[in-house]
Formats: C-alpha cells, sequence, structure tokens
C-alpha cells in the first residue's frame, strides 16, 4: 500500500495529523495482536478537558452478525501520545 504523497499533502495539517495518529495507532494495534490489514479501521475526532483526541477503532471486515470485540485506541493528536487503549465486549 506504498503511496506517493504530493507537497499538498504535507501542507495539510489535518491529512499529516490523521497520518501521524495512524501509524501510531497501528503500531499498539500490532503489538496487541490486530491484524490491521484486515481490519475495518475508522477514526473518530473528540474533544476531551481541551485536548484533541482521535479515536481509531479497529473491527472485524465481515462485521455482520458480529457483535464486540473491536479494538479502540484514543491518540492525542498534538503530541502523539496514546491516552486510552480499549476493547470491545
Amino acid at each position: 500500500m506504498a503511496l506517493t504523497l504530493t507537497a499538498d499533502v504535507f501542507k495539510d495539517d489535518v491529512a499529516m495529523s490523521t497520518a501521524n495518529v495512524m501509524a501510531i495507532a497501528n503500531k499498539r494495534a500490532n503489538e496487541l495482536g490486530i491484524n490491521v490489514l484486515n481490519s475495518l479501521i475508522t477514526m473518530t475526532q473528540y474533544l476531551r478537558d481541551g485536548t484533541i483526541l482521535w479515536r481509531v477503532n479497529y473491527g472485524p471486515k465481515d462485521y455482520l452478525n458480529r457483535r464486540g470485540g473491536d479494538l479502540m485506541i484514543d491518540v492525542d493528536a498534538v503530541n502523539g501520545k496514546i491516552e486510552r487503549v480499549l476493547w470491545g465486549q
């Protein structure tokens, strides 16, 4: 999945922030045994106590008739620190 990024991408603060957050979350997900390439991944941005966080959710691609088991990793968008790791039931 290698991709050449254009100069426009490097100038886009949101694109760079989400790419950084995704790389951090993917590393932790791999450490926890998640097959990232076979996961349905979503990202949600939210604000907690004035801090911008991104929640990266890893779930099964074949999610029909399945419940729970997702991995959720919250990452601080500014410093790249993982704030919380949650497993779904």
